[in-house]
């Protein structure tokens, strides 16, 4: 099936690579790549797609075997930049209809382990831009 370019206005992930510019770790081929602003979870990253589809099958078979590529490498720079016990790996898309994935290092030692991140609200936890930059600096490092 070929690709899809589904608007709906307005997406907000359309526009998350102007808009946390800051947050910024990497452009890949297929997706785009930045740090969670949110730090509750350390080294929290979302991955989006190029291309604004809501799911797998909107992409042909190379784009999404290359894109899934794409989420291991970022997912195994987390791993070895974190050393966490899992990494979870989130697609859902019912709030922002626009395909992208939630990559959160999880430790056994955090509060809400085992459980879902969404399993009971929690207070942001935001970082200075020095410390923002630095795990950011610290995963690019690992993607190369």
């Amino acid at each position: 099936m070929p690709e899809l370019s589904m608007t709906l206005s307005p997406c907000p992930m359309c526009s998350r690579w102007e808009s946390d510019a800051d947050l910024r770790i990497a452009e890949l081929e297929h997706s785009y790549v930045i740090l969670n602003r949110d730090q509750f979870f350390p080294g929290y990253t979302l991955l989006f797609s190029k291309t604004h589809v809501t799911e797998l099958f909107h992409l042909d078979r190379r784009v999404r075997g290359e894109l899934m590529e794409e989420i291991s490498r970022v997912a195994e720079a987390l791993f070895a930049t974190f050393r966490p016990d899992k990494i979870n790996y989130e697609l859902l898309g019912n709030m922002v209809p626009h395909m992208h994935w939630h990559l959160v290092p999880r430790f056994a030692s955090e509060p809400l382990w085992p459980r879902p991140i969404w399993a009971e609200p929690h207070d942001d936890v935001l970082l200075t831009p020095e410390a923002y930059r630095q795990a950011i600096e610290r995963i690019r490092e690992a993607l190369a």
